[in-house]
């Protein structure tokens, strides 16, 4: 390369919403110093679909070592912390053969797996797969149920979730059954340790840098839509097609409905054309057929579009607007006009790149923190109208309710027949 290395590689993690060219500057930087791509893409670790989860192409993955692309099975079941204990390995071995490591993906959960040591279960803990963790008549019991059992067992944790959140009250009852400890307590253990927050342990690497692909709104829209239509003219309902016919065509065939909610069939795309893909091939070619993928396709861009604005507001809140969480510094890239890439996008990624591999001074500074002020779910409580008869849970929600104008219409219908009935 040609450079003057520091004994402390940076890692690199290029983030930012779907559309923004994330996978185009990774292979840049990829070739410019010699580094290889750890993929943080929640769909992109599954084999086949890369139309529909937007992988880097075959011809592009030649150009630069890719990781954590491709490692599964459509219908494998793969969470976080499998993730991350995946993926750190990777990076070590990187760092310790003098290799940059460059993180890049839109799933932005796994990400901060990778940056701060967030997770409940240590990176040597060995993971039990398909093992039933809370006795077995728990699993039956409603979300309601559940909570109370939390309620018992860890009171702390039982007031910061939602009674209908199902998926976090069996999360926490896991916590406490597997380990032994509640899930409360570990969590203020982790955030008391050096460089912790209400958002969890601190940071894993110091010498880390994030480059944030951002894109005006309205041109990203556009592009996103541009994106779709490109998608399908590169075969994406072939490729959806047989993916439905090889998982989920017996399954309707056996009066069992099409199954989204594991795997990769999580991913955009399939709920959005479910009802194009069971048609005979007849009816996709008729009128009405043509009609329903006209709005498979504007359900798809609409997702998409919902998406992209959903990993943006996710950076905002928990990367700058966590004022009390030890963040690596954040250089903001814009990629609103591809004409001038290089000169917006490519040479100031390079250049902070370098100056943290050199450790020479850069002119480019990060972004602010604080912008907008997010607060860490840890701290929220539960709250129960009685008025409304609802139980809300976060300081935030809560005043947003009491404010809101139909709690407010129910409250004076309540005192007024309270009134009547007392003249």
């Amino acid at each position: 390369m040609g450079l003057k290395m520091t004994k402390n590689l940076p890692l690199i993690v290029i983030l930012g919403s779907t559309g923004t060219g994330k996978t185009k500057l990774s292979l840049e930087l990829a070739k410019k110093f010699g580094g290889e791509i750890i993929g943080a893409d929640s769909m992109q670790i599954y084999r086949q679909l890369d139309i529909a989860s937007a992988k880097a192409t075959k011809e592009e993955q030649l150009i630069a070592p890719h990781h954590m692309i491709d490692i599964l099975e459509p219908h494998e079941k793969f969470t976080v912390l499998e993730y991350r204990n995946k993926a750190i390995p990777i990076i070590e071995n990187l760092l310790t053969n003098n290799k940059l490591p460059i993180i890049v993906g839109g799933t932005n959960y796994y990400i901060e797996s990778l940056l701060w040591k967030i997770l409940v279960h240590d990176i040597n803990e060995k993971v039990e797969k398909n093992v039933l963790l809370l006795p077995l008549n728990y699993y039956e019991l409603s979300s309601e149920e559940l909570h109370q059992k939390l309620a018992t067992v860890d009171t702390t944790m039982a007031r910061r979730l939602h009674p209908s959140n199902k998926r976090k009250i069996i999360r926490s009852l896991e916590v406490y059954y597997s380990k032994g400890r509640r899930h409360s307590d570990i969590i203020d253990e982790q955030q008391s340790t050096k460089g912790g927050s209400k958002s969890g342990g601190g940071l894993r690497y110091n010498n880390a840098c994030i480059l944030w692909m951002r894109c005006d709104q309205d041109i990203l829209n556009k592009r996103l839509n541009d994106r779709v239509d490109n998608m399908i003219s590169q075969g994406l309902l072939d490729e959806l097609s047989y993916f439905h016919k090889l998982y989920n065509e017996q399954r309707i065939k056996q009066n069992r409905t099409a199954d989204y909610t594991k795997g990769i069939f999580q991913s955009i795309g399939f709920k959005e054309f479910h009802d194009y893909l069971i048609l005979t091939e007849d009816e996709k070619a008729s009128e009405t057929g043509q009609k329903i993928l006209r709005e498979s396709v504007d359900r798809l861009k609409l997702v998409t579009r919902r998406y992209a604005r959903k990993q943006i507001k996710w950076t905002v809140n928990r990367f700058l607007g966590r004022t009390d969480r030890e963040v690596p510094p954040i250089f903001g890239l814009d990629t609103s006009d591809v004409s001038n890439w290089n000169s917006d996008v490519s040479e100031p990624a390079v250049k902070i790149v370098n100056s943290f591999i050199t450790g020479d001074p850069c002119d480019i500074q990060p972004l602010p923190k604080g912008d907008v002020i997010s607060v860490s779910n840890a701290t929220d409580d539960t709250f129960t109208c009685e008025v409304c008869n609802r139980v809300f849970v976060g300081d935030k929600q809560w005043q947003v309710h009491l404010n809101s104008n139909k709690h407010k219409k129910i409250k004076n219908k309540k005192s007024m027949l309270k009134e009547q009935s007392v003249s």
